[in-house]
């Protein structure tokens, strides 16, 4: 398993440019800003940084305390995409890292947007040094087809998404509904849709101790980091940032 500390570690960048968007008024990303070595930018006005982002005035972004619907309108507007993927990285509390996808409650609601969410994280992973192990996850057990019409389909994708996804030879399973194995056996965790997803990250994250490093948008030319306006230091979504410009984006 990756861990954060070597996720978030490797050699300083001279010269790349990060750029993190401050909406709050709290204070927690001059803060975070401040004690940075890297050299970052603050955004005040989400359409900003994402006009830097597209002319390359800063290599990557880092939403921060910016709101998520004015970050996520801005980004699809000059980047004139129809709608973005994000995966979000989790820390668990041993230390351990793994990739959580979909997180918005607007993605990953059919089989073809899980599959590229699979397709695109795979490839993210695979350039940060870490082989994909798939939990594809539904709304119940196999032995519940039968009780619910809702639940019954959720199970007959999360089917059909392993089959492909085998038959392109990933290493992928149906997880049924047991989060509490999947975090254990594997390092990529696909949620049965959006909604259900941004519901098992904030379990883990608001209530179960798990960290959020950022969620990095998968189907941008750009290094774009989502992050919660919660997080009070944002030094590991910078840092992030950083490794994604020197692996990610070769």
């Amino acid at each position: 398993m990756l861990h954060a500390d070597d996720l978030l570690s490797g050699p300083s960048l001279d010269g790349v440019r990060v750029g993190i968007g401050s909406g709050d008024g709290s204070g927690n990303v001059e803060r975070s800003v401040a004690t940075s070595s890297a050299q970052v930018f603050i955004y005040h006005d989400a359409k900003e940084m994402a006009e830097a982002l597209y002319r390359g005035d800063i290599d990557a972004a880092v939403r921060g305390t910016l709101p998520a619907s004015a970050a996520m309108s801005a980004l699809k507007e000059r980047f004139q995409m129809p709608s973005l993927m994000r995966m979000v990285i989790m820390e668990s509390r041993e230390g351990e890292v793994f990739f959580l996808a979909s997180v918005g409650i607007d993605e990953g609601w059919t089989v073809d947007e899980k599959h590229s969410m699979v397709v695109s994280g795979s490839r993210m992973m695979r350039k940060l040094g870490v082989e994909p192990r798939v939990a594809v996850m539904s709304g119940g057990r196999a032995g519940d087809k039968g009780r619910n019409p809702v639940v019954d389909r959720s199970i007959d994708d999360a089917l059909e998404l392993v089959q492909l996804l085998r038959q392109e030879g990933y290493d992928a399973y149906h997880a049924e509904i047991l989060l509490e194995s999947a975090v254990r056996e594997a390092n990529m965790i696909i949620a049965p849709d959006g909604m259900s997803g941004n519901i098992i990250f904030r379990a883990l994250h608001f209530v179960g101790g798990c960290k959020a490093l950022g969620a990095p948008v998968l189907n941008l030319e750009k290094v774009f980091v989502d992050t919660s306006r919660v997080k009070s230091d944002f030094q590991d979504s910078i840092a992030l940032a950083l490794r994604l410009v020197r692996e990610v984006g070769k």
